[in-house]
């Protein structure tokens, strides 16, 4: 598996490098990816399927300068910022016929998430569909874009997070998972209290994510920056 650890200029350009890397797998022209990236402010990304007055408090973001972007993946709206790491992951199905069903496919990748965490934190654990959870409380969210070959995974860590800006600017998901127990954002989030550094190499050596990736496709992701991540039709689709 290639390994990508990058974090361009702007968020829109970061999400648009995750479609571009599973657009250039499924056309053949790449393989599988691991990759990571981390944004350096608070910052709102929608699911594919979100709705902005729904989810986001949008007057608090207004006021405290807070982007809104929309990614490709379903899943809920989450709130990007220091302490936060970002993974991504291009999978082909081939790889194992679990990840041809959704839910299957969840469990096969925080399984071994969870596995490459353990060393961490013993107590990580699966909570609800796609989240990673230490005690009860949410450590991980993840969410997925799927194509007829490849799909692609997106992932967060908490690992030196405030938690309270999530409070400000996200409002209460209308569905949530049974063990949320009808928590705000900052009681039910929590910390791997490490390093990102350490988060990356033990997810490096659970994917077997070894070889470096020589070039990354450019051209697609100021084009997807153009024609989608970019533009408030986009993000303020729903």
């Amino acid at each position: 598996m290639e390994y990508l650890d990058l974090t361009l200029p702007s968020v829109a350009e970061n999400l648009a490098l995750d479609e571009a890397l599973l657009l250039r797998a499924e056309a053949g022209q790449g393989d599988e990816v691991l990759r990571f990236w981390e944004w350096h402010s608070p910052a709102v990304i929608l699911g594919a399927g979100g709705r902005l007055a729904e989810d986001v408090d949008e007057a608090a973001c207004k006021v405290d300068q807070v982007p809104i972007f929309r990614r490709s993946s379903g899943g809920g709206t989450v709130l990007l910022g220091p302490g936060c790491l970002c993974y991504s992951l291009v999978l082909s199905y081939e790889r194992d016929p679990a990840l041809r069903e959704i839910q299957s496919s969840f469990r096969f990748i925080l399984d071994r998430v969870r596995d490459g965490l353990l060393g961490i934190h013993p107590g990580v654990e699966l909570a609800g569909t796609s989240d990673l959870a230490v005690a009860g409380r949410k450590c991980s969210g993840n969410s997925q874009q799927r194509k007829r070959r490849f799909l692609l995974h997106h992932g967060t860590i908490l690992h030196a997070f405030d938690a309270r800006l999530v409070d400000r600017y996200l409002r209460m998901p209308a569905r949530e998972p049974d063990y949320r127990l009808e928590r705000k954002h900052s009681e039910l989030l929590t910390d791997l209290a490490v390093d990102s550094s350490e988060l990356r190499r033990r997810l490096s050596i659970a994917w077997n994510a070894t070889a470096g990736m020589s070039s990354w496709p450019k051209e697609a992701v100021h084009e997807l920056v153009e024609i989608k991540y970019g533009r408030p039709e986009w993000t303020r689709r729903r």
